[in-house]
């Protein structure tokens, strides 16, 4: 049963020049030269010692490099953690293999180097084209770097590549986000990820908070930005990623459609089937890249899904796609029966949350908005 689930690689690279005051992801600002070579080979260790659990040797559809900034690590070493892997783990046919990059980390020759060992998606974080806005949000880049960045990327002939995003930003004005998008289509990258600003625990800006626009201008700013990346061709299928036509992320789908994925590196996560689809892993690993270093045995901290968990494991998942999930989808990935899910499905559609299209239960506009309401339904 395992073998007909898809299997997606996540791998954690936890350092950045600097960190940045909104970010909660498990990154650290890097104090001198990174231990490259150390780190990616315990990357490969940390693969072999994953893998163990499978009963069957299982293909790789996608592999995700994010952080972080992986685009600090040379091509010589990332080429050699995706050769280690491919002997570990075979590699599907047309693999989506995606590499995380900031601007500022740009430089011609060496994005060409990471075309050529086989990266064949980017996915580039400018947040904003504006410096004032860059700025306040701690960015080392530029406007004007981020444009380049795009430029070298294209020259690389990274032809499949995203650009991330946010909107609700400190002090901005209502046209900010809209400019930015405008500016971002000019470049027709082929998947734009648009998220709103949170102020997450444990962060500078949630422990001093800047001033946000209020919620009313947000939303409307929101909806403009929706319309313009659908006149231009760019479909929603998640709740804050937009995509040309079959460009969508392979890798993130997987996600979002209760796949499975393997996460190695310094507070990676992952998520396995075992055999059969009700017997259900999560792992994490140790979050400070010195102590994952070490790679102890426990340093890897794993527990197993119960089945009173999986439906709001699921539904959690599959709500952020706006193709919604099935019934049989549901039996198929979780091994539960459907039957489990049925109040929850009719208050919601009660309510107007969801709609029931072709056996497929999918947010209604309403529902988007309040996912987390619907959420709570089946917790």
């Amino acid at each position: 049963m395992s073998r007909s689930i898809p299997l997606s690689l996540y791998i954690h690279f936890p350092w950045c020049i600097q960190k940045c005051p909104y970010c909660d992801f498990n990154s650290h600002a890097a104090k001198g030269a990174l231990p490259e070579e150390q780190y990616i080979d315990a990357l490969l260790q940390d693969l072999a010692q994953d893998i163990k659990q499978f009963s069957e040797t299982r293909p790789l559809q996608s592999i995700f490099m994010g952080g972080g900034t992986p685009s600090l690590f040379s091509a010589a070493q990332i080429q050699r953690l995706l050769k280690g892997i491919e002997k570990q783990l075979p590699f599907t046919e047309h693999i989506e293999i995606t590499l995380e990059a900031n601007p500022g980390t740009f430089e011609s020759e060496k994005f060409a180097a990471y075309r050529s060992i086989g990266i064949n998606r980017l996915s580039i974080g400018i947040q904003s084209f504006q410096n004032e806005h860059l700025k306040r949000l701690g960015r080392v880049h530029s406007g004007e770097e981020a444009e380049v960045a795009i430029t070298i990327a294209k020259a690389a002939e990274f032809d499949n590549f995203n650009l991330d995003f946010m909107f609700g930003l400190p002090e901005s004005g209502e046209q900010d986000s809209y400019q930015d998008l405008q500016q971002a289509i000019k470049h027709q990258p082929t998947h734009i990820s648009f998220y709103q600003l949170t102020l997450e625990p444990n962060t500078y800006f949630h422990k001093y908070p800047p001033k946000l626009p209020d919620d009313e201008a947000i939303f409307e700013s929101q909806l403009a930005c929706q319309k313009l990346l659908a006149e231009k061709g760019y479909q929603q299928y998640e709740i804050s990623a937009y995509a040309q036509a079959g460009k969508q992320s392979r890798h993130n789908v997987n996600y979002w459609q209760f796949g499975d994925y393997l996460g190695i590196g310094a507070g990676a996560h992952g998520k396995i089937s075992l055999q059969r689809p009700d017997k259900i892993v999560r792992t994490s690993k140790a979050k400070q890249p010195e102590q994952y270093l070490k790679l102890l045995k426990n340093d890897k901290l794993s527990h197993t899904i119960l089945q009173d968990e999986l439906p709001l494991e699921f539904v959690m998942n599959s709500l952020r796609l706006k193709t919604g999930f099935s019934l049989d989808d549901f039996k198929q990935k979780t091994g539960l029966n459907p039957d489990v899910l049925q109040s929850a499905l009719q208050q919601c559609q009660q309510q107007g949350l969801l709609d029931c299209t072709d056996n497929y239960y999918q947010c209604s506009e309403k529902g988007w908005l309040f996912l987390d309401s619907i959420l709570e339904k089946f917790s």
